[in-house]
């Protein structure tokens, strides 16, 4: 596939796309007679990877690592299986935070929808409040 056909299909730009590549944070990819990026699955499957990955928030640094990794061959296989349980546990935590950042914003937008939320009524009414 060209780099158009694979940047419409993954919604990344060219830009990015060679960026990546640049960085490492995709193998090289196979190029035809012409020098032309010729994307096979396997490169498609690196782009699906490192999409997904960046969407859960991991580090561009830890991918470009696990990359490397990889092209060193099976001799790195518990380094790269660590890298990804760390950044496992990472993810885990970001997703903790994010769970109970939601679980207040529901909260108070249940508050809302019962009407004004006490603290607010005490805010309108010139009395200090501890908590909005």
């Amino acid at each position: 596939m060209t780099i158009a056909q694979v940047s419409r299909q993954y919604g990344l730009s060219a830009d990015t796309l060679r960026y990546y590549e640049r960085i490492g944070l995709i193998p090289p990819v196979p190029r035809n007679n012409s020098g032309i990026r010729d994307y096979d699955t396997v490169s498609c499957q690196w782009i699906e990877l490192m999409k997904c990955m960046r969407s859960a928030g991991v580090q561009i640094e830890a991918l470009i690592e696990y990359v490397a990794l990889f092209q060193q061959g099976d001799a790195t296989l518990n380094a790269r299986r660590e890298l990804l349980i760390a950044q496992r546990e990472q993810l885990k935590l970001r997703m903790a935070d994010m769970q109970a950042s939601l679980d207040r914003l529901e909260s108070k937008i249940e508050h809302y929808e019962q009407g004004l939320m006490p603290s607010e009524q005490r805010l309108r009414s010139g009395i200090s409040v501890a908590e909005p």
